[in-house]
């Protein structure tokens, strides 16, 4: 196994902006980083159980894989516009959007979260079953794996509590930018393009 390219897999494909990354910046601009951080709770929860059922599923699902990645795809994009459009229209003289940003929201937007799902889809069969056999390794990799992942949440919101002041003085520039990424994913997940 590259431990190189596996790490550089994992730190891309969890840094880089997703669905959950553009939900936990909003939510440190609307709630605080305390808030986010429940988000980001149920995000790395959710993340540590698909991984985990990536390893026990894998060989059952490696018949139905594309069609499950291809009704996940219609799923996720369709959750990634209407959060895009929830984003886009939100005003800074709320004192609180309608959806909260909670653990519950957070566990349940990575199991709706493409991106996540195709991460975890192929991670586990491309890095480790190759080379690992044992439930231990399996587990200690996993476990690698989700720390990774909420490293990459809690980066999202440090560099938005950083950044609040600006995020809440160009609130209407940054909403957009926001709902533009998700729409952009919903493209691109949705293999439009």
């Amino acid at each position: 196994m590259n431990i190189t390219s596996f790490f550089i897999y994992c730190v891309v494909a969890t840094f880089t902006p997703g669905p959950a990354n553009m939900v936990i910046l909003h939510s440190v601009h609307h709630y605080g980083a305390k808030k986010a951080m429940e988000y980001v709770g149920g995000a790395t929860v959710a993340f540590g159980i698909l991984l985990a059922s990536s390893v026990v599923l894998n060989r059952l699902l490696a018949g139905i894989i594309p069609n499950i990645v291809g009704i996940m795809q219609i799923i996720g994009s369709l959750y990634m516009l209407y959060l895009a459009y929830q984003i886009f229209r939100m005003d800074s003289t709320e004192s609180k959007p309608k959806q909260s940003a909670n653990f519950l929201s957070g566990l349940l937007m990575q199991f709706v979260n493409p991106k996540v799902v195709l991460f975890t889809l192929t991670v586990i069969p491309s890095y480790i079953m190759p080379y690992y056999t044992s439930s231990l390794a399996s587990f200690l990799f996993v476990m690698i794996i989700t720390v990774i992942g909420f490293f990459a949440f809690t980066t999202w919101v440090v560099f938005g509590a950083i950044f609040k002041r600006f995020l809440a003085h160009h609130h209407k520039l940054i909403n957009t930018l926001m709902a533009l990424f998700l729409i952009y994913s919903a493209i691109m997940v949705s293999g439009i393009l």
